[in-house]
């Protein structure tokens, strides 16, 4: 499988050799250099049609890392921060800083946990996990019920009692205790229901599932993950078209005009001083383009040139809007389990969350084709799917331990991102779920990038999503796209991922059977575009008669399946140390959830 938008770059690695330092002293570490995995056929093949800098297993210098999983930080920040700022109202928080700050450090802090874990011992992709929209839905409805409405901040004592009363809520409740027993609501909810996508995986229901799932399935909800963000990134946006324009432009400068413009650079080796060639306008475009929107903004608050009063347009473009979270936020905050307390747990909470984990996993599914695709490595077997599901539920179940308000999900954005920086290592993913775990300790650090103005950050989503829902469409080269039965199939499913959730969510109250879990379970799915754009285009391809040809099922298994039997291609999804057991004892072939060495054997 391999994604071309331009022809390979050669970035001087074979006349080079160890003579570049940027690549690190492998002559040093690594004395029979042929070694190198850019030799195998399989993966140079691949390197060189995705245009790939470092690859899955490559493993960059360590500055190279701090710095790469820097840039995959800011990249993710925005889409982490954005859960606790959503959910502060409803949790009743919109004014605690302190409280906001807190729930901030700690879903930083376990996304850095639950990206270890799913580039260790998961599905091993560079993946990173962070909090999903997709639990933010039956959040807000289960926080919308009468008995969780926060109290009226200036309401008389006894219509406050009486509405204490009305809710059974306790007579006398601290302002902590307000926010902290709602959120252990949500606790309990996503941890019972989270069970269920742990299940999913470790049974090998989610590998059965992919083998009735072909390009015509998987290619709308890649693409609906970028397109059903179209909103998002417009609302950002804007705020100042101006600076969000200028953000994606200088993106664009870098990540393709600049591409292959290498930037003299001098370093240190042998003792004596060298100049190399390196490719910097490649490896950090996006943060490149996201600090010069950033600068920019920020010079233009100093001078005054943005207006000052926050009804007009261009206000959300100034860098001093949330400066008082900076200094508001406490210097250290270590996060641990069970910090707000115990967990509730209730059957219609639970049964609304269960929406967002099967939105959640369908998602997820997408993402690690694409992450692969991205990455250099080859599709995804299935037993690497079903064990990147499991620990996802892991992660969500550590999410609710810890009290995030919210679960974890592969994030589409840092996924683009490998798209453009061509740096699919998953040594560098690792690297920022340490960085998360340091910075989320670190609270002064992460208020820092709360500054950074909303049309900054729309500018850089207009690339990034764009390149997602383009990396779905890049599935549709094995489907044959003169046949009308795959132009139906196509077209019907991506419009509906488009149509019904936009309707669903402009009709909220349509939806009315008289059992509350159940109008909430059918709203969560029908306003989730990646649900309905995966459903159709599965069904569809099933039952619609067409020949493997034809449906590019062929081609798909041979690249999914047969790809993936090869030791060569399935030692990227191993899990480290563990191969001499695995091979020792038979009965791990049988689990759904590790590799096979029948083939080897």
């Amino acid at each position: 499988m391999h994604l071309t938008t331009e022809e390979t770059i050669e970035l001087g690695l074979s006349d080079q050799g160890t003579d570049n330092p940027a690549f690190g002293d492998k002559d040093d570490e690594q004395p029979q250099l042929t070694v190198d995995t850019r030799e195998s056929h399989t993966e140079d093949t691949t390197n060189k049609s995705m245009d790939l800098v470092y690859s899955l297993n490559d493993r960059p210098p360590w500055y190279l890392c701090i710095l790469l999983g820097f840039q995959h930080y800011i990249l993710a920040f925005g889409g982490i921060i954005a859960v606790p700022l959503i959910l502060a109202e409803p949790l009743c928080i919109k004014d605690n800083s302190v409280a906001k700050s807190q729930l901030i450090s700690t879903i930083f802090f376990v996304s850095g946990l639950c990206t270890l874990l799913q580039t260790t011992i998961g599905n091993r992709l560079p993946i990173l996990q962070g909090g999903t929209f997709s639990f933010i839905t039956p959040t807000l409805a289960i926080l919308a019920l009468p008995k969780w409405q926060c109290p009226l901040p200036n309401a008389p004592v006894n219509l406050l009692a009486q509405l204490q009363n009305a809710t059974n809520a306790p007579q006398m409740e601290s302002s902590d205790e307000v926010w902290m027993s709602r959120i252990r609501e949500i606790q309990g909810a996503i941890l019972v229901s989270s069970l269920l996508q742990i299940i999913l995986g470790l049974s090998g229901m989610v590998g059965l599932v992919l083998r009735y799932i072909g390009p015509l399935a998987i290619a709308p909800t890649i693409n609906l993950i970028g397109l059903s963000l179209f909103t998002e990134a417009g609302k950002k946006s804007g705020g100042h078209w101006g600076i969000a324009a200028l953000t994606a432009g200088l993106i664009l400068l870098f990540s393709q005009y600049l591409s292959k413009v290498d930037v003299p650079m001098i370093a240190y080796k042998n003792k004596k001083w060298m100049v190399f060639q390196y490719p910097l306008f490649k490896l950090f475009s996006a943060l490149f383009g996201m600090c010069g929107g950033w600068l920019i903004c920020f010079l233009m608050t100093v001078f005054d040139i943005l207006p000052s009063k926050s009804d007009k347009y261009g206000f959300s473009a100034r860098t001093d809007i949330s400066l008082d979270a900076v200094t508001n936020s406490p210097w250290f905050h270590v996060p641990y389990p069970g910090q707000w307390g115990m967990p509730t747990v209730s059957l219609s909470s639970v049964l609304g969350m269960m929406a967002g984990v099967l939105a959640s996993t369908l998602e997820s599914i997408g993402d690690y084709y694409a992450c692969a695709r991205l990455s250099g490595a080859p599709p995804p077997p299935t037993h690497a799917i079903n064990r990147g599901i499991a620990i996802e539920g892991i992660g969500c179940i550590l999410a609710a331990l810890w009290g995030t308000g919210n679960g974890t999900t592969s994030y589409s954005q840092n996924i683009a991102a490998l798209g453009i920086t061509k740096v699919g290592s998953r040594l560098v993913l690792q690297t920022t779920g340490i960085l998360m775990i340091i910075l989320g300790i670190f609270g002064k650090f992460g208020a820092v990038f709360i500054t950074i103005p909303d049309p900054v950050i729309g500018g850089m989503f207009l690339v990034m999503f764009g390149i997602i829902a383009a990396v779905g469409l890049s599935n549709l080269q094995y489907v044959d796209l003169n046949s009308s039965r795959n132009l139906v199939i196509l077209g019907f499913s991506t419009f509906s991922g488009l149509v019904l959730p936009t309707w669903f969510r402009s009709n909220p109250g349509i939806i009315d059977t008289g059992i509350k879990e159940l109008d909430q379970l059918i709203l969560v799915l029908f306003t989730t575009h990646m649900f309905i754009g995966g459903f159709f285009g599965f069904i569809l391809d099933n039952t619609i008669p067409g020949t493997d040809k034809e449906r590019g099922i062929k081609t798909w298994q041979n690249n999914v399946q047969d790809e993936s039997k090869s030791t060569h291609d399935q030692s990227c999804y191993d899990i480290p140390y563990c191969n001499e057991v695995l091979k020792r004892f038979r009965c791990f072939q049988y689990l759904p959830f590790l590799p096979s060495y029948k083939t080897t054997q």
